[in-house]
């Protein structure tokens, strides 16, 4: 079964630059980032759709 992803990968970027740790994405992929990391992405992400600043695309 194949995975549903829940963010677009442009959203994930433009947290990540938000957040400050895109370089090491760009240097190690999406696995190269802390637990913490990922973890302030969802809760960002989720601050995002709750003020209405996410749409699905």
């Amino acid at each position: 079964m194949a995975k549903k992803r829940v963010m677009s990968e442009s959203l994930k970027e433009e947290i990540a630059k938000e957040l400050g740790f895109y370089d090491v994405v760009q240097r190690e992929g999406w696995g190269g980032i802390k637990a913490r990391d990922a973890g302030n992405m969802v809760k960002h992400a989720i601050e995002m759709a709750e003020r209405g600043h996410v749409k699905n695309k």
